[in-house]
């Protein structure tokens, strides 16, 4: 299959999920209890005049189906809604957020392929002891949930020995990667964890090939035995591994932002999903949607760098 060919089965298929993702956010929305005018209004509510005016103005009682197509509409023209809550365009809203979540998730992506691959490596070629370390540490890591994870890391190193700030994202630059060290950390442990597990795994298994083998019997040097033959052909399940983990941390960065006070695209979520504002939870979902899938699309790509065996599109 060309590279034409695939990126367009790749955007039918991106636009066939957020298709059946937005229907289902809208209707999913739609069951919560609760309505948007009581956070519009307030608790104690408005007069008839001001309930009348708000419901003509954001169409709440027009039909689903009519508010999904008018939605969808505007999405086609760029226009992802406007904020009942905050007043101002979802994009606005989108757009001053996503560079938090996004230096976040690259921090946390970075700090994933290196412990996670250096960590599985060294189990699987040292063994003994490093493997039983790195086993113990892996099993801890996976079974410690974030928001525990992050609230140790504050009270440790931010308010116990004040290495690192508690909460924001700096004033940009350097100072923008040193608040965000410790969610990323936070964020990184289990994936890093299981990568390494994946990593540990392969690992051991690529090294019992018979090309391996064959490669120590004529006295390759073991640095070049382990990354030509080894960790290359290992490198299909750990890009895999990591290629979701990473499709998945814009979606686990709504605790750590959370926890650390960061005003980020989960933080807006959450938020917009307590004070049932649609436009907002629908775009954020999108968002995530199309970053699983266009991560997903990029993972496949790298299959063919990786293994010159492997093709676009290939079922084998």
């Amino acid at each position: 299959m060309s590279f034409a060919s695939y990126l367009l089965r790749r955007i039918g298929g991106l636009l066939l999920v957020l298709l059946v993702t937005s229907f289902l956010v809208f209707g999913l929305l739609y069951l919560a209890p609760g309505s948007p005018l009581a956070f519009i209004l307030g608790p104690r509510g408005g007069s008839a005049a001001q309930i009348a005016a708000v419901t003509a103005q954001y169409h709440l009682n027009d039909p689903f189906v009519v508010r999904y197509i008018a939605w969808l509409g505007d999405v086609l023209h760029g226009d992802l809604g406007r904020s009942i809550v905050y007043r101002q365009p979802v994009a606005d809203l989108l757009a001053s957020r996503a560079g938090t979540t996004t230096a976040l998730v690259a921090l946390a992506a970075v700090i994933i392929a290196v412990v996670g691959i250096i960590a599985g490596t060294i189990a699987a070629l040292r063994g003994g002891w490093v493997d039983q370390v790195v086993s113990t540490l892996s099993a801890i890591g996976l079974s410690t949930p974030v928001f525990v994870i992050g609230v140790a890391l504050i009270s440790l190193f931010a308010v116990g020995l004040g290495w690192f700030p508690t909460f924001g994202v700096g004033s940009g630059g350097l100072d923008t990667l040193w608040h965000l060290f410790l969610p990323a950390v936070a964020l990184s442990v289990a994936s890093a964890a299981y990568l390494a597990r994946i990593t540990r795994a392969a690992v051991n298994e690529e090294s019992v090939r018979e090309h391996v083998q064959t490669a120590t019997v004529r006295g390759l040097a073991k640095g070049v035995i382990v990354r030509r033959h080894v960790l290359r052909n290992a490198l299909i399940p750990i890009t895999t591994v990591l290629g979701l983990t990473i499709a998945t941390l814009i979606a686990g960065a709504v605790v750590v932002e959370n926890v650390f006070a960061l005003d980020g695209l989960g933080s807006l979520l959450v938020k917009a999903i307590l004070q049932r504002d649609f436009a907002v939870v629908q775009a954020v979902v999108l968002v995530l949607v199309v970053a699983f899938v266009v991560v997903n699309a990029i993972v496949d790509v790298l299959y063919t760098f990786i293994d010159p065996r492997i093709t676009l599109g290939s079922k084998r």
